[in-house]
């Protein structure tokens, strides 16, 4: 007659809640890769291109400014002031674009069990959001080591302006992957509402140089916290004392539990339909 031990019993229990979770690990690992080929691999230059359209942008803008301007509304460099407001301003419009083609972009793939919307959503994110932080390094310490750009860096509030930046990217995306797969036309809905988006929210002209009552409503774009955050952090001058972590936050967070719960609700009728 055998007998068992209790560590016996045990250990296929452990096992078993394990396994899901490495499953789960792995399906998310072969998602990033599937991304990374797809959206780095197929084009010459890869990556390259990820630095060039934001380094790009910064150009521009200086181009533009320092030929009708002296010196930028903070500081005495073009680049620093415009690196400050775009950076932030493209990661979040990259990886909220990125979530919010998730399912569509993974649709056949989300019909096998093992792959669920939620591995679609967390591949998506680490591997655009990772991207648009090394660029943002890469572009920062580019210009910090170039130009003589008098600013003193304050990292935690850097790193609170990136963190903002971040949570409303999961936020809009998350919202976004149910309304583009529920309705496609939302897609286009989206691309339109966004076009101004660089003008209101504080990356070419500062939120105190907007006169009233339109400063008022600008208020209300999450993204003019996030721009007002990045600016403090590198000029100590500047206060920006309109800034509200709480709300840039809060309206995330609601944004993003509406998203997956609608997600959670909805997910097998846009994969099978």
């Amino acid at each position: 007659m055998a007998f068992f031990s209790d560590t016996d019993s045990v250990k296929p229990l452990k096992s078993v809640r394990l396994r899901p979770r490495f499953t789960a690990l792995r399906s998310i690992g072969a998602l990033i890769l599937r991304e990374m080929n797809t959206s780095y691999g197929r084009s010459p230059g890869g990556y390259l291109w990820a630095v060039l359209q934001p380094l790009g942008g910064i150009l521009l803008l200086v181009a533009i400014f320092s030929t009708g301007f002296r010196t930028p509304p903070l500081g005495n460099n073009f680049a620093i002031f415009y690196a400050t407001g775009l950076l932030p301003f493209f990661l979040f419009q990259d990886v909220a674009g990125k979530l919010g083609m998730s399912l569509n972009f993974s649709r056949q793939l989300l019909a096998y069990p093992r792959i669920t919307f939620m591995d679609a959503l967390i591949a998506r994110f680490v591997l655009n959001t990772l991207t648009q932080l090394l660029v943002s390094y890469i572009l920062l310490y580019a210009i910090l080591s170039l130009f003589e750009t008098r600013t003193t860096l304050e990292v935690d509030r850097i790193l609170m302006g990136y963190a903002m930046a971040i949570s409303l990217a999961i936020g809009f995306g998350v919202m976004n992957c149910f309304l583009m797969a529920r309705f496609p036309v939302w897609l286009q809905v989206w691309s339109i509402v966004t076009r101004p988006l660089l003008l209101v929210s504080g990356v070419i002209f500062l939120y105190d140089s907007i006169p009233e009552p339109y400063r008022g409503y600008i208020w209300y774009n999450p993204l003019m916290h996030v721009t007002g955050e990045l600016r403090g952090a590198f000029y100590v001058s500047y206060e920006a004392s309109y800034v509200d972590p709480l709300y840039v936050f809060g309206l995330s967070l609601v944004l993003t539990v509406f998203g997956l719960l609608f997600l959670r609700r909805y997910h097998k009728d846009i994969i099978f339909s």
